[in-house]
């Protein structure tokens, strides 16, 4: 199995339990999955992972509107920003080196 897809599964883990008890640093822990990850990311997928990064932090709230599940659903949406957020931070740390190194 691809390591880098097992750290998916780790964080995914972790966006679901953290939804349910306390994890200790899992936003921290979280960022630094996805920084991780970013590495593995192909150049062409950018746009697409920095979107998605915004659009999971953005509307992670909706679910709130949802009775009884709305604030679990939203606490894993979160989390899962949080991760691919660390992913696109990676992408555009890369995309910025590669239009300025010399």
């Amino acid at each position: 199995m691809n390591p880098f897809k097992l750290i998916g599964w780790v964080a995914l883990a972790i966006c679901v339990v953290g939804a349910f008890m306390e994890i200790p640093y899992a936003g921290l822990l979280l960022l630094l999955l996805g920084l991780v990850v970013g590495v593995s990311i192909a150049t062409e997928d950018s746009v697409r992972v920095i979107v998605t990064a915004l659009a999971l932090a953005g509307l992670a709230g909706v679910f709130m509107n949802i009775p009884e599940v709305g604030g679990y659903l939203t606490k894993i949406a979160s989390a899962g920003g949080t991760f691919v957020a660390g992913g696109a931070m990676t992408l555009i740390a890369r995309n910025v080196w590669n239009r300025f190194k010399p």
